[in-house]
């Protein structure tokens, strides 16, 4: 999972590397338009919401350092974020040995790093060192196990990586998208040395960031922009031959303003964004798009949902009287009975969204569970389930009270700048007060909120947009497993705080294990009733995706996740 960073991603489907024994080996995809046809050279601009954290994907999660990473790594196989196919990469081929554990991969011959050194096996067995070693504490380690355990890696000579899985693991090869692939001549001296977490940080000069990406990154201005030239030696080629990227450069804008976003990319100083568009601009982009201006896309109904979630650590409200009812069951199931979903869709997407009730929306189409809970607007419902635990209106004025006399009243917090968050916010509040709890808004910029609730703990509540990092719940231990990093609600734990999270840890365990799909669409279903009769995050509807781009922008492929237009900026071309 992206923390919207990677907080949640990229959206994908899964497909086994390989029939049992028997080699796979493919060319690069299509990318379009035909290979002569596509105008070579130029710059793209796009904008991007918040600051990295860091240049150093094997620490930083957030959405922008993922970008970034995007741009200038490469990893061993990707998903498509189109087609959901896995795609030979830096490993042009794999063989899977007849019980499904023991991958062969071969790797390309002739690749380099931007700074002319060579890739080789040990680069790949360096990374799996680098994000497993416990020092490190990497948010990658745990995307990168099957049932929470890690994956045996060997170089068998240069170009050779065979790996290893502990148990049977159903999405094979594909987990290695989670991967990319950073140079270990540039970083092994600093994780032997213990400091790899403090590696390639902000401060590191852009021409120490080498990779095996389309773009190496040549500046960056904190709180203003980054700016990539394309890398020469990247390995893959067009159909025709022919190098890519086609772009000689990229910028990325730090715009964290959504409408000064907005009038950037109306007024033509912006190529893309990083996110889909915010409803609220889809009338006047559209303008734009009707007048030759811009080019816009309707993906349809998002595979994400901004999310809310309370702070459900053991022991962090001790010393807190609202401790006997903050991270009760009863008070998010009496949320999800207040908020009207549609009512919600119609005001903070202005009618652009459905209405959904769990973490899997209907746009993923092979996990989507049709017996999910769709509890209707209920606020009667709602304040007998508060009553429950002891929270009721005393004295006649409306708002609720604990045995104390104590207001029912919690702090959400949220990204400032993000309209249809603050909407959300906003929507969320009126509703609950409308049963007679109080929530106190607090808008922080996006590197702040997160530290908040990834870091430091010091949180109540928040609305906030993780996103799944790919549609096979395989892909996403983070999030599903007690010990993942994006648990949202109590990240990392040793051993599962609650017996639902244990029952979810062992249906998961299950789920990625069994060869059988209709078994593990069974257990997954399982998985997705267990999570909704807690709700440790609630969910309230997913936008449509509406992606606009200036008309000068070529050879596109936009895709429901994050980034929808990035996500191949290798095969993106630009016009005058």
């Amino acid at each position: 999972m992206r923390i919207g960073l990677r907080s949640i991603a990229a959206a994908l489907a899964v497909t086994l590397a390989g029939a049992c024994g028997t080699p796979e080996k493919s060319s690069p995809p299509p990318v379009g338009s035909a290979p002569s046809q596509i105008q070579r050279g130029g710059t793209l601009v796009a904008s991007v919401r918040a600051e990295p954290r860091s240049f150093n994907r094997i620490v930083a999660r957030d959405s922008t350092t993922d970008l970034l990473t995007t741009l200038t790594q490469a990893k061993l196989v990707r998903v498509n974020r189109v087609t959901q196919d896995v795609e030979p990469w830096l490993a042009e081929s794999w063989t899977r040995s007849d019980d499904a554990r023991r991958y062969t991969l071969k790797l390309r011959p002739n690749v380099a790093f931007s700074d002319g050194q060579p890739f080789t096996s040990a680069d790949v067995v360096f990374m799996f060192r680098a994000i497993y070693d416990a020092g490190t504490g990497s948010n990658l380690a745990d995307s990168l196990t099957a049932n929470g355990k890690k994956l045996e890696v060997s170089a068998l000579d240069p170009l050779t990586v065979e790996i290893v899985f502990p148990d049977p693991f159903a999405a094979g090869v594909s987990l290695l998208d989670n991967l990319p692939i950073l140079p270990r001549h540039k970083l092994e001296a600093a994780l032997d040395a213990g400091q790899l977490a403090n590696a390639w940080g902000l401060s590191t000069s852009p021409t120490d960031v080498v990779g095996l990406g389309p773009f190496v990154l040549k500046s960056y201005v904190p709180g203003q922009r980054m700016v990539f030239d394309r890398n020469p030696r990247y390995f893959r080629r067009a159909p025709d031959g022919q190098a890519l990227p086609y772009l000689d450069g990229l910028i990325l804008e730090i715009i964290t303003d959504q409408n000064a976003e907005l009038l950037r990319l109306e007024a033509g100083q912006l190529d893309t964004t990083e996110t889909a568009i915010a409803p609220e601009a889809y009338a006047p982009l559209k303008r734009a798009a009707d007048a030759g201006k811009l080019v816009m896309h309707d993906l349809g109904a998002g595979l994400n949902a901004n999310s809310l979630w309370f702070n459900l650590k053991p022991g962090v409200f001790a010393s807190d009287p609202r401790a006997a009812w903050l991270q009760r069951d009863e008070l998010r199931q009496a949320i999800s009975l207040a908020v009207d979903r549609q009512a919600f869709a119609d005001t903070v997407y202005l009618g652009a969204a459905v209405p959904v009730y769990g973490p899997i929306t209907p746009a993923n189409k092979k996990w989507y569970w049709e017996g999910l809970p769709r509890p209707s607007p209920d606020r009667e419902g709602a304040k007998k389930k508060l009553a429950s635990i002891g929270l009721v209106d005393r004295d006649g004025d409306g708002m609720l009270e604990d045995a104390r006399n104590r207001p029912v009243r919690f702090t959400l917090l949220t990204q400032k700048g993000r309209p249809e968050l603050e909407r959300a916010c906003a929507f969320i509040r009126d509703e609950l007060k409308n049963i007679g709890v109080t929530v106190d808004i607090v808008t922080l910029e996006a590197s702040a909120l997160i530290d908040r609730f990834a870091n430091t703990g010091a949180y109540e509540a928040v609305y906030f947009s993780p996103t799944m990092t790919g549609i096979d719940p395989a892909l996403n231990p983070d999030f599903w497993f007690s010990f993942g990093s994006a648990h949202l609600w109590n990240m990392a734990q040793e051993t599962p705080a609650t017996d639902w999270e244990r029952q979810i840890d062992q249906l998961m365990a299950r789920q990625i294990a069994s060869p059988d799909e209709a078994e593990r669409k069974r257990l997954f279903d399982e998985v997705q009733r267990v999570f909704a009769e807690h709700a440790p995050v609630l969910y309230f509807a997913a936008p449509r995706v509406y992606v606009a781009v200036s008309s000068r922008i070529t050879n596109l492929a936009p895709a429901v996740s994050r980034p929808q237009t990035l996500w191949s900026a290798e095969t993106i071309a630009v016009g005058p």
